[in-house]
């Protein structure tokens, strides 16, 4: 019998599902056997819980697993108790409980929490040093932080810990207009920076501009890097993580990175590090993975322990 765990990252824009197979150990693998990007349905809810079945079923077919262990998912938002999410902008109807549909119909625990939550989990996984202290933070559609301390995610008392976007700078925090994604992500969100260049309608062409040292490209990543670095600045005063992990389509480009440890330094913080992860955008995936293996609820099968 195969039986493999189910990695989700639910996104804006796409998801990204990943299978992995259950070690002799049962702990969480550092790679997949099998995986699928497919996009996210606008209206999320069921119609996006369809698609995620669909694929998980395609997933286990070519890597004929009979069953399925435990699923986690990372969604880009707050989890909720009933297996929905708030917090969530991007995700259109994401109070639709996706925890208890999965469940059934795969017979297997399901696991939920914010997305930038569990890929700092598989940044921690990756690292392999349980005592490690660090954010890691996704820059894409939106922006949003797992905080990893002395080796232990923080959740906060709301599970809101790490929703940098509502940081009140980038934009009008009293304006009730920018209290949907947050005053910070109101800055930084992807379309933002497409619109900041306005030679570009994308975020890909401002990356290929900056690149070709176009000066409106050029200094809308820069104008990009310093909001983040304001917020990675804040984090700092508050918490003191020591270092950052960059990911997300945006924040896992080098030409982002350097940029804002320059402002990192302006603001006062030159040793404080800001590298970028190296499991790219299977990284929540995994520690999706990690999220479901850490699960009381996952009955770990003979001869494997948790």
């Amino acid at each position: 019998m195969t039986r493999s765990w189910i990695g989700i990252d639910l996104g804006g824009t796409k998801t990204h599902i990943g299978i992995a197979p259950l070690d002799d150990g049962g702990h969480a693998p550092l790679s997949l056997t099998a995986e699928r990007v497919v996009p996210t349905p606008r209206a999320g809810g069921a119609a996006l819980c369809e698609v995620i079945g669909a694929t998980i079923d395609e997933l286990m077919r070519q890597t004929q697993t009979d069953r399925l262990i435990g699923i986690g998912i990372g969604g880009a938002g707050v989890p909720q108790a009933d297996g929905g999410f708030t917090a969530a902008p991007n995700l259109g109807d994401t109070a639709f409980d996706f925890g208890s549909a999965l469940s059934s119909r795969f017979e297997a625990p399901v696991e939920i929490d914010n997305d930038a939550n569990v890929a700092a989990l598989g940044e921690l996984v990756a690292l392999g040093d349980e005592q490690a202290s660090f954010g890691y933070v996704a820059v894409g559609t939106g922006i949003g932080m797992g905080l990893i301390l002395e080796g232990r995610l923080i959740r906060g008392a709301s599970l809101a810990a790490g929703e940098i976007g509502y940081i009140p700078v980038g934009a009008d925090p009293l304006d009730a207009a920018n209290h949907r994604r947050g005053a910070l992500e109101e800055a930084v969100a992807g379309d933002v920076l497409a619109a900041r260049d306005p030679g570009a309608s994308t975020v890909r062409e401002v990356f290929e501009r900056a690149a070709a040292g176009v000066p409106e490209a050029r200094e809308a990543l820069d104008a990009q890097a310093r909001w983040v670095a304001y917020a990675l600045a804040t984090v700092i005063a508050v918490v003191d993580p020591g270092a950052f992990v960059l990911g997300g389509g945006i924040g896992s480009r080098e030409e982002l990175r350097a940029p804002i440890q320059h402002w990192l330094e302006r603001l006062g913080h030159p040793d404080v590090p800001v590298r970028i992860s190296t499991l790219g955008s299977a990284g929540a995936v995994l520690g999706a993975i990690e999220l479901a293996r850490r699960s009381p609820s996952v009955s770990m099968p003979t001869g494997a322990h948790q």
